[in-house]
């Protein structure tokens, strides 16, 4: 029996996981909650000293520490995986990955498909956008949750209310960051940036789409693409969709730039997720961030198509096995995960029981759904939301068209049946 432990497992990717291939010889263990790592302000000390207790007075063998969540659980794996002799990748190279703005400076060393950008100085009386950098722009932390303080802006007026903003809200993360960024050694260029940083980055356009990919034995794999469907005219996710339908030329674009990239930030023994903008008018291709790990929100969508659930590359690599996913196995040809959100801020005042959602994925094959907020709840009390909208529902459907996929879902929306309230009077609307 291998021990596994996963930092910050919770009950929706427990099951998944116990349905890899080998899992009868796996004993998955919760390495500290979701709570504790991404509620709040986290403690990186104190929790990798929780951590710690829990793995030196474990009555067993640990055989490997994984993880699939971005800031903290990124970085424990290996800080961990040093301490306990398990597989996994640098903590520099995953921090690279993190921090904003030292990605693109990696980018820029290897790969030419990438925006403009700079840094912002948020110490300054009349902040203004770094030089060659220009309107329309998105303006981030260096570190962030979900796109929290991730702010479009258009002009210089929008530009000093979101540097406000980010002002006000960038310590939260940047400041546990900071404990990370000082078990790293950085090089001359990242020397002085810290933190609580603020990048500037001109606007992309077009499809967006995310590759999916691991390291090992120091060769690039990539598994996956997908396409990331937004609402119309919003910047918020609709959908990601699984397999791309971009054209297979793109596709090998897609593979080619990510295998360049994830050699030059020095990842092995370890998954990424990169995410892109494809315009189809221009061709151009650029990525919008790299993240040092699947996305487990994928994960149902690789089980629909392949057969088997992504995670099955993160453990199989911390085994030192054979990462490779299978190809077209699955129940399904297309499967796809809806944000079902609203874009104003609402109490909410009817959810469906337990019994209910049950009901409905019994009456809709296929599909699978996680409400977000309780009853009586207010969204923007919600966590990890982003700057423009508030996630309701994650809504998942298996089908052999894309049409079944949209199906599924309206019908799913119609059959959850909630109800919102406006705010109460003279509170802010969000």
């Amino acid at each position: 029996m291998r021990n596994i432990f996963v930092i910050g497992l919770d009950d929706g990717n427990l099951p998944l996981l116990r349905k890899l291939p080998g899992a009868r010889d796996y004993r998955f263990h919760r390495l500290l909650t979701l709570e504790e790592l991404q509620v709040g302000e986290v403690s990186v000390p104190e929790l990798l000293e929780k951590a710690q207790r829990q793995l030196d007075s474990f009555d067993g063998r640990v055989d490997a520490i994984v993880g699939f969540w971005d800031f903290p659980v990124s970085t424990f794996v290996p800080i961990l995986g040093e301490r306990y002799g398990t597989r996994c990748t640098s903590l520099e190279s995953i921090v690279k990955c993190e921090h904003k703005y030292w990605c693109r400076l990696e980018q820029q060393r290897a790969i030419d498909e990438h925006p403009r950008f700079g840094r912002v100085d948020l110490a300054a009386d009349d902040p203004r956008p770094p030089d060659g950098v220009r309107f329309p722009m998105w303006l981030k932390p260096a570190l962030a949750y979900s796109s929290e303080l991730a702010f479009g802006v258009g002009d210089q007026e929008e530009f000093r209310a979101a540097v406000d903003e980010i002002r006000a809200g960038i310590g939260r993360v940047g400041r546990p960051f900071a404990d990370i960024l000082d078990r790293v050694s950085l090089p001359p260029e990242m020397a002085e940036v810290g933190a609580e940083v603020c990048l500037a980055e001109e606007r992309l356009s077009g499809l967006q789409v995310a590759v999916e990919g691991y390291v090992h034995e120091g060769e690039v794999t990539v598994y996956g693409v997908l396409d990331s469907i937004n609402y119309p005219d919003k910047p918020s996710f609709l959908r990601h969709q699984y397999p791309s339908t971009l054209p297979e030329p793109v596709i090998r674009r897609l593979h080619d730039v990510s295998e360049r990239l994830i050699r030059q930030i020095g990842m092995d023994a370890a998954t990424f997720s990169i995410e892109y903008f494809y315009d189809p008018q221009t061709g151009d291709i650029n990525v919008l961030e790299v993240n040092p790990r699947h996305s487990q929100s994928h994960a149902e969508l690789f089980e629909d198509v392949d057969g088997v659930p992504n995670h099955h590359c993160m453990v199989s690599l911390a085994l030192g096995r054979d990462p490779a996913l299978p190809k077209g196995a699955g129940r399904y040809r297309t499967a796809a995960k809806w944000y079902y959100r609203t874009f104003t801020d609402a109490l909410v005042r009817q959810v469906p029981t337990a019994e209910d959602l049950a009901r409905i994925e019994r009456e809709i094959p296929g599909v699978r759904i996680e409400l977000r907020p309780a009853e009586g709840q207010r969204l923007s009390d919600l966590a990890e939301q982003d700057s423009y909208s508030f996630e309701v529902a994650h809504i998942f459907t298996g089908g052999d068209s894309e049409e079944e996929l949209c199906t599924k879902y309206d019908r799913c929306v119609a059959a959850l049946d909630l109800v919102f309230d406006p705010p109460p009077p003279g509170e802010r609307d969000s």
